[in-house]
């Protein structure tokens, strides 16, 4: 998934800094938060799954792999070394918590 980010990137001169990816992240990130806040009516009713959540989704994932790309970061190699603390912690504590 990243290097299709990373090749839409380039096809549409869509580079950015480090800063601007993590920006457009947390960015994106409050819109889910929005979507799904909206969802609930503000808490008066039970969430309730949309399109729009699973966009804002689609679009989380997107900055994140557009900023583990401007990091130079691997971000398959970093979701396995989470797994593998979590893992760890889980197994030493009975819970994933830090």
């Amino acid at each position: 998934m990243q290097k299709t980010v990373a090749d839409f990137i380039s096809k549409y001169q869509l580079h950015s800094d480090e800063i601007t990816r993590y920006i457009d992240l947390t960015s994106e990130v409050g819109e889910l938060g929005k979507e799904i806040i909206r969802s609930t009516n503000y808490g008066k009713k039970d969430f309730a799954k949309s399109n729009h959540i699973a966009d804002e989704i689609g679009d989380c994932i997107f900055s994140l792999l557009a900023l583990c790309s401007a990091l130079d970061i691997d971000a398959e190699e970093a979701l396995s070394a989470s797994l593998l603390k979590y893992e760890t912690r889980f197994t030493q504590k009975g819970d994933i918590g830090s």
